[in-house]
């Protein structure tokens, strides 16, 4: 079935629509942009966002969905400052976030680059204090497990292990409030790339509406091995696996500089 629509009268024949198009599923031809019938589109949506006429269509990326840009919006220094600004947050309020903010969080998250803009993700966001504390504890419990059987990289955890055991400090999830798993089909190769790109859009977002949030590493760590008594408390649908986890929650301090990292190195050819 035909999915792209050309408005003939506003259409001039450049050719931008066909040459961004990532999956070739655009040709020219002398009338115009015609569909490639031995290419498939993947609905990225460049051909429409590109179009400088309005005058392409698509039905996987409707032009009526797409809002205009205003390059105005954005200032170099200002989005220099904003991207250095961003912290992992440890330390967290026990207020928990309204939902609402936290779909605009996941909202964004979803608009994150994909290879072969193949998405895939969904999202559980547990809020219960009691099924958290119970995560952290399964996580510390396979951490132990991993120590026992004298697996070399589980060396990392032990200091993780002992001050967990001695005080009950939770290095896991950190007291968050709140904790993100990107969930993914158990088939589906991408799953965990993806997830790094969408938290990646989700925690530079967070600030601008007052949350902070940090990557939840070694419940990734636990979920990834497939750890049974752990993904049985997340009640996982079948058919699905973690393809990731982020910690939200309000910060409990304010940052006031800006951070210097390693000096940038690059090599040319």
């Amino acid at each position: 079935m035909k999915i792209l629509h050309v408005d003939k009268e506003k259409c001039t024949r450049c050719g931008i629509c066909a040459k961004v198009c990532p999956a070739s599923f655009i040709k020219m031809t002398e009338e115009g942009p015609h569909e490639n019938e031995f290419r498939f589109c993947i609905a990225c949506g460049h051909c429409v966002a590109v179009c400088p006429h309005s005058a392409l269509d698509n039905d996987r990326t409707p032009l009526a969905q797409q809002e205009p840009i205003n390059p105005a919006r954005w200032d170099v220094q200002a989005a220099r400052d904003f991207l250095r600004s961003r912290r992992s947050i440890r330390r967290y309020k026990q207020q928990t976030v309204p939902q609402e903010k936290l779909l605009q969080i996941l909202d964004i998250a979803r608009y994150a680059p994909t290879g072969g803009n193949g998405q895939g993700l969904s999202y559980l966001v547990i809020s219960d204090k009691e099924k958290l504390q119970q995560i952290t504890e399964l996580t510390i419990q396979w951490m132990e497990q991993e120590l026992s059987s004298g697996v070399s990289s589980a060396a990392y955890y032990r200091n993780v292990v002992r001050q967990y055991r001695a005080t009950g400090e939770d290095m896991i999830l950190r007291g968050a409030p709140h904790l993100i798993v990107a969930l993914c089909d158990e088939k589906f190769l991408r799953g965990q790339e993806n997830a790094h790109f969408s938290f990646s859009y989700a925690e530079l977002f967070a600030p601008t509406i007052g949350i902070g949030t940090c990557w939840a590493g070694y419940f990734q760590a636990c979920a990834f091995t497939g750890y049974a008594p752990l993904l049985e408390v997340l009640e996982i649908p079948a058919g699905k696996k973690v393809a990731g986890a982020l910690m939200a929650g309000y910060s409990q301090y304010k940052y006031h500089r800006l951070v210097e990292r390693n000096p940038l190195e690059v090599n040319w050819l």
